[in-house]
């Protein structure tokens, strides 16, 4: 059986080796953060066969200036004895999942090894980092940036895509160049035009309708003002199998496209902001067999669902996530992307008035709308023509109202109603559409300087689905160190009684310096949950977690 090493101690021979006081380590920081949990059975949410109950994902980061120009950074994941649930199986054991070399000057940014990067908006290349989720889709292989002088910028990337410890077969290889031309203007405004190639190349599969190598060409302008700002990125795609009940078809293959259009102002106290984008057959993946897998690996580029990122649990049940994709399931389930618009507006009523009060009031707006592509649509043959404008089936809307409202040195109050339409059989590609209603009321008072009281409370009302929910959340901020919470969610509109469900948690949370401490008991309630409007799947639980952030030197 194969010995599972710590990352503590990995990090403890680290810091005592002989090594310690040599060039490399000098100037070195590293950080650490474990999350941890203890799953339970429970007859409510479901009795579990765990292989094993404890499951914990460790990661121990260090960085060291090794000299004035070059950087070493390397990180160490451990999943033992297994990985959180429903992380990717790729997720095991412990190795090093970044090591990479980097050198910087005012002209140059060179890395050899792991890293990250993003062209424009990330609609033709975005890799990131993010725990909370299980992405972790470094390129390992060569960055290079060269900046000609304060107007020119150039890109180049070369090499594989890391989903877990392992490495895409293809590779991945990109160009982009910024091109500031904001001197052309007598003012403090900037303009930046953009190019950019990403070529990813699948040595996985093979077709005689379609090449190895996917292109992707972008276009790009950002324009800002003190006051005003717009973006605008159009991109092309080349042509691509779509994917029909899990096989790569050789007879179906489209070309993609994207659409990106944001502008917004702040004036006055009033501000607005409004998106509108088009993604036809969109998504792209290092290696085209990982194409819609649960655990977000091997995605090239960031897609994430443009709607308000919610901060409260029932806003958060019947969450959208963006279509890119063509599917053609059966002749009434038929999709092959996405188009709609967010719009925000921010108004704060001044101090001192008959509105605003004596402490001012905030008011924002939310509103956002997905369609389906309008189009002609032919299932039999497996073939399709779109439209630019207008709208075809509707996956989701949600209009929000958010009234931020101070009362006193020690009392204020946010109020939120949400009007949300969420398509499940487009979406989910399961039957039925869901239309709610959501009030939230949060009040926090502060009991003196540092201790400090908040609670929320939560309805939603819906006929559909399974009907209506109520919550709440109770956090008490003992000083600015420890904090104790405890929190619930009830079903109680459902029509089956064994599926009236409380998902309650209590826990608590401390820092200290640099260093954070979390507990939490409670069950999880099964779903997506979304951070930056990407999502990751999650089944029922129950059980114990707890979570470390730290750092050294």
């Amino acid at each position: 059986m194969k010995k599972k090493i710590s990352p503590l101690l990995i990090l403890f021979a680290v810091l005592n080796s002989s090594f310690i006081n040599s060039q490399l380590l000098k100037n070195l920081t590293s950080s650490y953060e474990s999350f941890s949990a203890y799953y339970l059975d429970d007859s409510k949410t479901g009795n579990f066969n765990y292989d094993n109950r404890f499951r914990s994902n460790n990661y121990l980061n260090i960085k060291s200036i090794i000299s004035e120009n070059w950087n070493l950074e390397l990180q160490i994941e451990s999943y033992s004895p297994d990985a959180l649930l429903n992380y990717s199986p790729n997720l095991k054991d412990t190795g090093v999942s970044t090591f990479k070399f980097q050198y910087v000057n005012e002209k140059i940014d060179f890395t050899i090894g792991n890293f990250y990067q993003q062209f424009g908006s990330g609609m033709i290349l975005r890799s990131w980092e993010d725990r909370n989720l299980g992405i972790n889709n470094s390129i390992r292989g060569i960055n290079a940036n060269y900046r000609i002088n304060d107007q020119i910028n150039l890109t180049a990337i070369y090499g594989s895509q890391k989903k877990g410890f392992k490495y895409s077969k293809g590779y991945i290889l990109g160009f982009d160049t910024e091109i500031d031309i904001s001197q052309i203007f007598k003012n403090n405004s900037t303009f930046i035009l953009g190019l950019s190639y990403v070529g990813r190349n699948d040595n996985e599969t093979t077709g005689t309708t379609y090449q190895n190598t996917t292109n992707l060409y972008s276009a790009r302008i950002d324009f800002s003002s003190s006051s005003y700002y717009t973006n605008i990125e159009i991109i092309s795609k080349s042509k691509d199998p779509i994917m029909l009940f899990q096989k790569l078809s050789d007879n179906f293959v489209k070309k993609g496209s994207a659409f990106l259009f944001n502008t917004g102002f702040i004036k006055n106290g009033f501000g607005a902001d409004i998106t509108f984008r088009r993604l036809e057959n969109m998504s792209i993946y290092s290696e085209r067999i990982a194409f819609g897998n649960t655990f977000n690996e091997s995605i090239v580029n960031y897609l994430p669902a443009l709607t308000k990122q919610h901060d409260y649990s029932l806003t958060n049940i019947y969450t959208y996530q963006s279509q890119p994709n063509v599917a053609f399931i059966d002749p009434g389930l038929i999709k092959v992307g996405e188009t709609g618009l967010q719009l925000d507006l921010y108004y704060f009523m001044k101090k001192e008035t008959s509105l605003g009060g004596r402490y001012g009031t905030n008011l924002a707006l939310n509103a956002s709308f997905w369609n389906n592509i309008d189009g002609s649509f032919d299932f039999n043959n497996k073939n399709y023509s779109t439209k630019f404008f207008g709208n075809g089936e509707k996956y989701f809307s949600e209009i929000s109202l958010e009234i931020r409202k101070k009362w006193s040195p020690k009392l204020d109050n946010i109020i939120l109603f949400v009007n949300q339409f969420y398509n499940k059989k487009y979406i989910e590609e399961k039957s039925g559409e869901i239309n709610s209603k959501i009030l939230v009321i949060e009040t926090t008072y502060k009991l003196n300087k540092n201790k400090s009281l908040k609670l929320d409370l939560q309805n939603m009302s819906t006929k559909d689905d399974n009907k209506d929910w109520l919550a709440f959340g109770l956090e008490y901020n003992l000083n600015s160190a420890l904090s104790l919470y405890v929190s619930d969610m009830y079903n109680y509109g459902n029509t089956i009684k064994e599926n009236k469900i409380h998902y309650y948690n209590l826990g608590a949370s401390y820092n200290k310096g640099i260093n954070r401490y979390t507990i939490n008991y409670g069950r999880q309630r099964g779903g997506l949950i979304c951070y930056g409007g990407i999502c990751r799947y999650v089944p029922e639980s129950n059980g114990l977690s707890f979570g470390v952030t730290t750092s050294f030197f």
